[in-house]
């Protein structure tokens, strides 16, 4: 057989095939507002080595570099992102041809008995998409990884905003703990006062039994902030994936409080939000998959050639084959439909999350406006008052002036005021990182840009 005219037509068929819809050979990538949405770039997270376990004393910025590096949810969502870029390079990749190989005339009677009078036909067929069907598929897997990317920075908001709540509930509970074990000493030099009182014989002696049941009373409070302690940092350490917290405590600025930007300035920047943002992506793919599908109703072709020996004469001849399906009754008309339909659904979808990041956003500013006021108003007004009166009435019921229940009293408001006032920090940092979730960006870039 002559291989040379049947090698001839198989190069043929395959640069056509190389040549109807190409696809496309840059990496269009994320578009750029999406990058600058963030304020930073994208950045999927690396393989990291091993992670090793803090000790000692550690601060937010070393909470949240091991969170971001070794969160195994985090990992879970680059590894969506990958997944995505493999599936658009599958996207861009074209039907494989088809090799065929047909013998005729084979173990027949007489003249065709055997391979005598055998028709032997070997042929390539290349399957052709229609319709830019390649270039459109193409497209739809870019979004899909565009919103693989978007998954990844919110949940990339996500675990920062549980690590600084983790952190600053530790941070919490060591100044619970610390005001715990001041009380103590306080309640514990109020009693030998009494002690002392009871014994020169200036207070009954049902004075010193109510002192000792107070001074048992809150020694119960350490160990309870103890314990709580523990627990706080075992959900701090789990943010980076240690099943144990090798670290001792941690430290940060407890007590910085700043003025609250208004609502109005907080709701300019929900577009930062990446489950806002993400939404301009959602519609984009969901009209690139109102365009695959009417792509789809455009019948592809399928082009064969290759070489045909008689074996009876040992003649030879080209072959060449077309094949159209007809669509009768199948034009994607429910493929259509329903991408329609679900372009719609993106529309109104993309306005429901706007609307709930923004009700989210209100409650947020509220609630981080609401604790700044009360630490403000605590730390200003409250706490000297409630020092300055317990330093008064102790010092008068030494000399007499006071009897033991105003100590008790005096010694309860000043510890629920500075309790108070740790629940009222750690209110105010914890809202101000949900606001800085629904943000996309730390407040502090808001205030910079007011003095500016």
């Amino acid at each position: 057989m002559r291989l040379k005219p049947f090698l001839s037509i198989v190069l043929l068929l395959l640069s056509l095939s190389s040549c109807v819809e190409p696809g496309r050979q840059t990496d269009p990538g994320p578009r750029a507002y999406a990058r600058e949405r963030l304020g930073q770039p994208h950045r999927v997270a690396p393989t990291v080595p091993e992670m090793v376990e803090p000790t000692g004393v550690i601060t937010l910025d070393q909470a949240l570099a091991l969170a971001l590096e070794h969160s195994p949810e985090l990992k879970a969502f680059s590894l969506d992102v990958r997944a995505a870029e493999a599936g658009r390079l599958q996207a861009r990749l074209g039907p494989n041809p088809e090799l065929e190989v047909e013998i005729e005339e084979v173990g027949g009677a007489g003249n065709r008995s055997g391979f005598d009078g055998a028709e032997t036909t070997i042929a390539i067929a290349q399957p052709i998409e229609m319709g830019r069907k390649r270039a459109r598929r193409t497209a739809l897997a870019s979004l899909e990884k565009e919103l693989a990317e978007w998954d990844y920075r919110a949940k990339r908001l996500e675990v920062i905003r549980e690590v600084t709540e983790a952190f600053v509930t530790v941070l919490a509970w060591q100044k619970r703990l610390t005001l715990a074990e001041e009380i103590v000493r306080i309640a514990e030099r109020a009693h030998d006062a009494v002690v002392q009182r009871v014994e020169a014989g200036r207070d009954s002696p049902i004075e010193q039994t109510k002192s000792a049941v107070a001074l048992a009373t809150v020694r119960i409070e350490p160990q309870r902030a103890r314990l709580a302690l523990k627990s706080a940092r075992k959900r701090l350490a789990a943010t980076w994936g240690a099943k144990i917290a090798g670290f001792d405590s941690v430290v940060g600025e407890f007590d910085r409080t700043a003025p609250v930007p208004s609502s109005a300035e907080l709701s300019r920047l929900i577009g930062h939000n990446p489950d806002v943002a993400r939404w301009g992506a959602e519609l984009e793919k969901s009209r690139a998959t109102l365009e695959l599908e009417k792509a789809r109703a455009t019948s592809d072709i399928t082009l064969s050639g290759g070489w045909q020996h008689f074996n009876e004469t040992d003649d030879s001849a080209a072959v060449f084959g077309l094949s159209i399906p007809l669509a009768v009754s199948n034009r994607n008309q429910g493929g259509i439909r329903r991408a329609t339909y679900l372009l719609a659904k993106a529309q109104e979808s993309g306005k429901a999350a706007e609307i709930k990041a923004l009700a989210a956003l209100e409650e947020a500013a509220q609630r981080l406006a609401s604790a700044y006021a009360e630490a403000t108003a605590l730390k200003n007004e409250v706490l000297p008052g409630a020092q300055s009166s317990f330093d008064a009435v102790s010092n008068g019921y030494r000399d007499g002036k006071f009897d033991y229940l105003q100590v008790l009293d005096a010694q309860r408001t000043l510890f629920e005021a500075r309790s108070r006032y740790v629940e009222s920090l750690a209110a105010y940092h914890k809202a101000s990182a949900d606001v800085e979730r629904l943000i996309g960006r730390g407040i502090d870039s808001i205030r910079t840009v007011r003095k500016q």
